[in-house]
């Protein structure tokens, strides 16, 4: 009797070495994140069929109300704003990428957070392949980051860094940066795909086991997004954005992943010869405290994720005989001003289309939400009529084709603001009636206007 045999084919698969992306035959080309020669063959898979067998689980799975929930606990890193974007603090374990611009602060951050950490006598090494020893403890000296508990190293091999990780046993990890660090035995120059990936890959691990944080910073792109394989970001359980303009001294801190909390909290800093300090209060930062009022100026309240924060509006129109009238804007929307301007001509009868018109903001703050159009629509009235706006007054709400105010989320965070810094009176939507409708704090009158000509009548910015 003949023995009856099975033949099991087998089949290559390729994977992306960016995206992870797998296809079953080779392409130059990835499907999914179009980047050119990152097809690496995965070897060959059975396409018969069999019994899988696995392997004696390192540790028991246990039902989840049997573990400690306080291993997940945050730790403060002495910083509060940087707590506030993590969601209460450092998880232990957990891994951290801190991506932005060269010269934004990435490092002076760090430092601050190691200097902090090792205040609360808590051991932290700082590994830095980008800089020697002495560079970074210049630094260290020049923003009193200067402590017995901060350990610094510099290495560029990934093993040699991991030897100093176990020499030292420290409670947090601070890496900088990640693209600088070469992995012996893996392909490519450090910074590339498949050495970035295995660098992040071996760190995240290494944190999972040793219960020790680990901060990474990581180099941006020439779009701003984090360099290397998109891979890095999964791996990693926080993304964190530190951002700012070269021409201010204000940085703002944004999560962009976060697992342990949510990921529309702003941390607020100030770039300083002495390093990094903590700004809880940014509103005064972008507004100009003058004793008599302008003309053409009008303070709104923006929220950047769940942070309200006040601003103002300069607008400034003069009459010219060019065709075409210039329109020069900074810190806004430029397409938000020409629909405003457009409006008030047609709804309210404040005419500048033939005027030159500037547009700007105070401080540096950028305006990319259409809760601006109310103050910006009173402010350019304000300027073509040649009167001020009453001294403690913000406007908040969106502009409408049809004239019509309409209503802003958060309202109720954005007058609490605005009452919590003494002004006195507030011009809303009127359409925040009911269960929208909002209690003001304490001091704070409400003006609901429902279009823009009755929010110009109502502050007496008509012309006379």
């Amino acid at each position: 009797m003949a023995t009856k045999t099975t033949n099991r084919k087998t089949r290559s698969t390729y994977n992306c070495s960016s995206c992870g992306h797998q296809v079953s035959k080779w392409v130059g080309r990835c499907p999914s994140c179009h980047e050119w020669g990152t097809m690496d063959a995965a070897g060959a898979t059975p396409t018969g069929s069999s019994t899988p067998s696995g392997l004696t689980p390192t540790s028991p799975a246990q039902p989840v109300t049997d573990i400690d929930p306080t291993i997940a606990n945050h730790r403060t890193s002495g910083i509060s704003e940087l707590d506030r974007v993590l969601g209460g603090g450092v998880v232990p374990g957990s891994a951290v990428l801190l991506a932005g611009e060269p010269g934004v602060g990435k490092s002076t951050l760090l430092l601050e957070v190691a200097n902090r950490w090792a205040r609360q006598d808590r051991s932290v090494l700082y590994l830095t392949a980008e800089e020697s020893v002495g560079q970074v403890r210049h630094r260290a000296e020049r923003t009193g980051a200067l402590s017995e508990s901060l350990f610094l190293a510099a290495e560029h091999d990934l093993e040699t860094a991991l030897g100093q990780i176990d020499a030292v046993h420290p409670e947090l990890v601070i890496i900088d940066s990640l693209q600088t660090l070469n992995a012996s035995g893996v392909e490519g120059v450090a910074g590339g795909v498949a050495q970035t990936r295995a660098v992040a890959a071996t760190l995240t691990t290494l944190a999972k086991s040793t219960g020790a944080p680990v901060l990474l910073v990581g180099h941006v792109t020439k779009d701003g997004s984090v360099a290397g394989p998109r891979t890095v970001e999964h791996l990693v359980d926080v993304v964190l954005n530190f951002e700012g303009d070269r021409h201010s001294s204000l940085r703002f801190l944004r999560g962009q992943k976060n697992r342990f909390g949510a990921t529309d909290e702003v941390g607020c800093f100030e770039q300083t010869a002495d390093g990094i300090r903590e700004v809880a209060d940014p509103s005064g930062l972008f507004l100009h405290h003058r004793d008599d009022p302008v003309a053409g100026t009008a303070v709104t309240v923006l929220m950047d994720g769940r942070r309200p924060m006040l601003g103002e509006i300069q607008t400034l129109a003069l009459e010219t005989q060019m065709h075409t009238p210039r329109r020069v804007v900074t810190g806004i929307d430029a397409s938000r001003v020409a629909v405003v301007l457009a409006v008030l001509a047609k709804r309210a009868g404040v005419d500048l289309m033939g005027h030159e018109v500037y547009a700007a903001t105070v401080g540096g703050m950028k305006i990319n939400e259409p809760g601006a159009d109310l103050a910006l629509a009173l402010a350019l009235a304000s300027t073509a009529s040649g009167k001020a706006l009453p001294t403690g007054l913000v406007a908040v709400g969106e502009v409408g084709l049809g004239g019509e105010v309409r209503r802003v989320p958060d309202l109720r965070q954005r007058l609490a603001e605005a009452g919590r810094l003494g002004f006195t009176t507030a011009v809303v939507p009127d359409s925040t009636r009911g269960a929208d409708r909002t209690t003001p704090p304490k001091g704070l009158r409400i003006i609901a206007v429902s279009t823009v000509q009755e929010a110009v009548v109502k502050i007496g910015v008509t012309r006379g």
